[in-house]
């Protein structure tokens, strides 16, 4: 089936945000007394939504207020640590131009909130908007459940088969295994090793590459 739509991951697929993620739990599990190396911390965490996150480190019966109050907090720090710093992954803005020129249409399906959505959106000024954007605290299980890819396709109003996920991270790749989806690993934070599948159909350290790789000219193979 023609893919006709991608959706991306945002923090470490769109943005170079994961050392900034990384120091930002750093700080947060020093204020709260967690002893959890920050490297296990991430593990445990990326790809999940908030309240999932917080769970893993304080334990499952945390209520959803308190969650949202902790995690709140958490991305508070990593908003202020990453703004002097803030980066696309080189050749974001232009591959998505390059997509949306093309005709494909553009989603964004990320475990972060709508403060992190809006922060990173409103730096990285993409010539056109995309059409669809889910947020992990809408409600939607965080990755490897494929929740938040399936919505994205859902209101884009195309097949899974249409869709190709861009991802950093290994939930994400099961995740779009999950939903039916072929993905391109964007090997910012893992090794291709880590990001591997029979649906990841290119592996790439940024969009340049995937330009020189011809991703658009072949992504229907």
């Amino acid at each position: 089936m023609d893919a006709s739509a991608f959706i991306l991951d945002m923090d470490g697929t769109m943005v170079d945000s994961m050392p900034s993620h990384a120091d930002s739990w750093a700080e947060f599990a020093r204020r709260h007394g967690v002893r959890m190396p920050v490297e296990e911390i991430l593990k445990r965490t990326t790809g999940r939504n908030g309240v999932e996150c917080i769970r893993e480190l304080f334990g499952a019966d945390v209520s959803e207020e308190r969650a949202l109050q902790l995690i709140g907090e958490k991305e508070a720090i990593y908003r202020e640590i990453f703004a002097p710093v803030f980066r696309e992954v080189a050749g974001l803005r232009e591959f998505v131009a390059d997509a949306q020129a093309r005709g494909l249409r553009i989603a964004v399906a990320t475990a972060g909130d709508r403060g992190n959505i809006e922060f990173t959106l409103s730096r990285l000024k993409l010539a056109q908007a995309p059409e669809v954007v889910i947020g992990g605290d809408e409600g939607l299980p965080g990755k490897p459940d494929p929740a938040l890819f399936l919505e994205s396709a859902r209101r884009l109003g195309m097949a899974p088969a249409q869709c190709i996920v861009f991802e950093d991270a290994p939930f994400g790749i099961e995740a779009a295994r999950r939903a039916g989806m072929r993905a391109v690993a964007i090997c910012t934070t893992h090794s291709p090793d880590a990001l591997r599948g029979d649906h990841v159909i290119a592996q790439a350290r940024d969009f340049h590459e995937l330009t020189h790789k011809n991703l658009m000219e072949t992504r229907h193979a």
